[in-house]
């Protein structure tokens, strides 16, 4: 039989139960955030890495090579063969181009069609292109070794993979 007494403690102790069960459950969401946020790295530790690994890539590939290269500040490498005039395009200028665009291991994902030339607005190509296509002359040729975050960075593009730096043969024809 049910007294009022037994109903009350039964309420009580099941009140009690769904208190230890949130608890529980909070401490359970506490200690998993805490392990996720302490065994997680954060996106500035991942990009610094990433360039790290891709400046030891292209600096094998130049002692590979046999090649001396110069280094701008954001981590672009480039070989100038021939300079070209003095005259240099600018982030406003439209290009043509004759390129070749491989990765490391000598696979090509991308060129000008052979006998062709191309013509680009130097501001909608990847920032690789913005900076090193500058450092030629009308005329010049030369190689730019791009890192992943010049390139297409942690997203890739078509058959180029996330964080892949990319090598350019160009010779710029006019702009």
């Amino acid at each position: 039989m049910r007294t009022k007494k037994n109903v009350y403690k039964a309420n009580i102790y099941r009140q009690l139960q769904i208190l230890f069960m949130k608890n529980l459950l909070y401490l359970s969401l506490l200690i998993l955030s805490i392990s996720i946020t302490s065994c997680s790295k954060s996106t500035d530790e991942i990009l610094s890495e990433i360039a790290a690994e891709n400046e030891q890539t292209i600096l094998d590939y130049l002692s590979d090579n046999n090649l001396t290269a110069e280094k701008t500040a954001s981590g672009l490498y480039y070989i100038i063969d021939v300079p070209g005039g003095n005259e240099r395009p600018t982030l406003a200028s439209t290009v043509e181009v004759i390129y070749r665009g491989y990765f490391v291991d000598g696979v090509a994902f991308d060129a000008t069609p052979q006998g062709d030339s191309s013509v680009f607005p130097l501001s909608n190509v990847i920032a690789g292109w913005q900076e090193g296509i500058p450092l030629f002359g009308k005329g010049g040729s030369g190689v730019l070794l791009i890192p992943s975050a010049l390139g297409y960075g942690t997203n890739g593009q078509g058959s180029i993979a996330p964080n892949e730096v990319l090598i350019f043969d160009i010779n710029l024809i006019d702009f």
